[in-house]
């Protein structure tokens, strides 16, 4: 219902929601959910405490108080590593198998192996794959160059894994399976800190371990794993940032004869925010994710407005009048410099090993078919790239052909058309009443969390819309960068494992939906939120049927991980029990 009290002014307080009576526009919002800022401090709005875990789960425990806080100390880092620890088993069982060369391992494997050990990639002759398997010591690195369409710090990181392990199945899927662990990590780590909560954070984490698109990219040699690995360390190093940043404006701020921090306009708006090298290092990843693939450049936009965006809010909330203004003087020009140039730097280095060769392919192009042009004044070495970049492109849009297992970006949330990376069918097996077994790998995220995630992004983007969270935009910002780029190319061949650059933020946002299904402790400020106060009875049943229902929902989101672990693996098992798994035709 509206509400029809009349608009007030601001408070005394410039820039303080404290001051403030709602407006007609958050009047009108109410009707969708929008509901007034709970009643928080201003040193509370710029740095949020940690949330701990109450005293009765330690009762019920027997755990001593003593014990309880040295629990929670180390809880910080002893969760994250735990997950991590699963997720890594995981994905290191087993890790050579299926020993083969699956899917576009056939590109990525045998480039990688040439440019560490000469510095560019080859033209390897066709059906040279059984003979590495068979032997890769008989198979010699091609000298002529080759024509390769993504740039090659993922060739190089997968190439690294070939150097310790050999050219071998596990040793160039190792570094990407590495990788893919250590993400998990980081996920963890980051929705700690969004949610301020170990517990929210591991699960996270937890989520990520048991989606089957992360695990199968995890063990296998393509990019696409590589860049979400980028994507989220370059998110991870924004939000540690925002909180360093937002921290340095609250300690700058005054504090009144009650001991209360207060919000200043002319601190507000003329505080320098001084050196910020945790933005430089989300500059330095967004250039390795770009230099992996070029979705990664989609990726350094997005997240760049997000940052800038962030600092207005920081600005606003402590004191600014003209925040847009402030952030345009004081941090947009250092914003920019931290970000995108480095950036550019760092895709340019990556290319190293092409510039100082004079074998790899187009390298002699500016001063053969170059030569004469506008720009030679330009290092030879530039213009052959800049060529070279621009062929890259040309193929890009217009890769056009058919796939079997193409598919529309429209499709990929509800895992319309999943990508079978190996199939191997088997005669003879007597447990299957056709007389066959099946081993498949196949790239599809496990169907329930992606299913809940649908729901999960509605809700994220509904909290961002009406209820103003940050965290909420934050996470929305994230798969739109890995996903609506793909709708600008739908002519183009594209497939459902290029979501997995987004997947760490669709856990986030199934994470976050589960924590509202909980619902906040007793006592907590978060209670106004959802109309529910310390002394309201039906608060702690409303909790405990919340944690049920959602604990139901991660114990068979992870059943539903169980269930499809075969074909994660490329686990032959009998075909009546494959068919039982694809669950829509065009699985199959």
């Amino acid at each position: 219902m509206t509400s029809t009290a009349p608009e007030t002014q601001r408070g005394q307080d410039a820039g303080d929601p404290l001051g403030e009576q709602p407006t007609s526009w958050q009047r009108r919002l109410r009707r969708f959910g929008h509901v007034p800022r709970p009643e928080t401090s201003l040193r509370d709005r710029l740095d949020p405490p940690w949330t701990r875990p109450g005293r009765q789960v330690w009762s019920v425990l027997a755990i001593p108080p003593h014990v309880a806080d040295r629990l929670v100390r180390w809880s910080g880092w002893g969760g994250p590593l735990l997950v991590t620890l699963v997720a890594g088993l995981l994905r290191f069982w087993r890790l050579d198998q299926p020993n083969a060369v699956i899917f576009d391992e056939t590109y990525y494997a045998k480039d990688a192996w040439a440019l560490v050990n000469q510095g560019y990639e080859g033209s390897w002759p066709k059906d040279v794959d059984k003979l590495i398997l068979k032997d890769p010591s008989s198979v010699p690195i091609p000298t002529d160059p080759g024509y390769v369409v993504h740039p090659p710090v993922g060739k190089w990181i997968i190439g690294f894994g070939e150097q310790l392990f050999g050219f071998t199945p596990f040793g160039w899927r190792f570094m990407v399976a590495v990788l893919g662990t250590i993400s998990v990590l980081l996920l963890c780590r980051i929705g700690r800190r969004l949610f301020r909560s170990t517990f929210l954070g591991c699960l996270a984490g937890l989520l990520l371990a048991v989606d089957g698109l992360h695990f199968v990219m995890s063990r296998t040699a393509l990019l696409d794993l590589i860049v979400m690995f980028f994507v989220l360390a370059a998110f991870g190093c924004l939000v540690v940032d925002r909180d360093r940043s937002r921290r340095r404006l609250a300690d700058a701020l005054p504090v009144d004869e009650e001991g209360v921090l207060r919000p200043d306009a002319r601190i507000a708006e003329t505080l320098r925010l001084g050196w910020r090298p945790w933005r430089l290092g989300a500059g330095v990843m967004l250039g390795l994710a770009f230099a992996t693939k070029w979705n990664g450049l989609y990726v350094l936009a997005a997240f760049g407005l997000m940052t800038v965006l962030w600092d207005v809010g920081a600005r606003r909330t402590a004191g600014a009048v003209r925040p847009y203004m402030a952030v345009l003087r004081r941090d947009l020009i250092p914003a920019f410099f931290s970000t995108v140039p480095v950036a550019i730097v760092t895709y340019i280095v990556s290319w190293t090993g092409w510039i100082v060769t004079d074998k790899g392919y187009y390298r002699n192009w500016a001063a053969t078919e170059g030569k004469g042009s506008f720009w030679s004044w330009l290092p030879d070495w530039l213009r052959s790239l800049w060529h070279y970049e621009n062929q890259v492109y040309d193929f890009h849009v217009g890769l056009t052909s058919g796939h079997t297992y193409e598919s529309n970006p429209w499709s990929w949330l509800v895992l319309g058309r999943p990508v079978s990376y190996f199939y191997e069918e088997q005669a003879g097996c007597k447990e299957s009443s056709t007389g066959k077994c099946a081993a498949e790998v196949l790239a599809i995220g496990t169907p329930l969390l992606w299913w809940l995630a649908c729901f999960a992004l509605a809700y994220v983007v509904w909290r961002w819309l009406f209820r103003r969270d940050w965290r909420a935009g934050a996470i929305a910002c994230g798969v739109a960068a890995g996903w609506v780029p793909w709708f600008f190319y739908q002519e183009r061949t594209i497939f459902l494992f290029y979501a997995v650059v987004f997947v760490p933020f669709l856990c986030l946002a199934v994470t976050m939906l589960l924590g509202a299904i909980v619902g906040p402790a007793a006592g907590t400020g978060a209670r106004a939120d959802l109309g529910l106060t310390s002394k309201d009875p039906t608060g702690e049943r409303r909790r405990t049927l919340g944690a049920i229902a959602a604990g139901v929902l991660v114990l068979l989101i992870i059943w539903n991980f169980i269930y499809f672990w075969p074909l994660y693996t490329g686990t032959s098992i009998p075909e009546d029990l494959w068919r039982d798994r694809m669950w829509l035709d065009t699985w199959v």
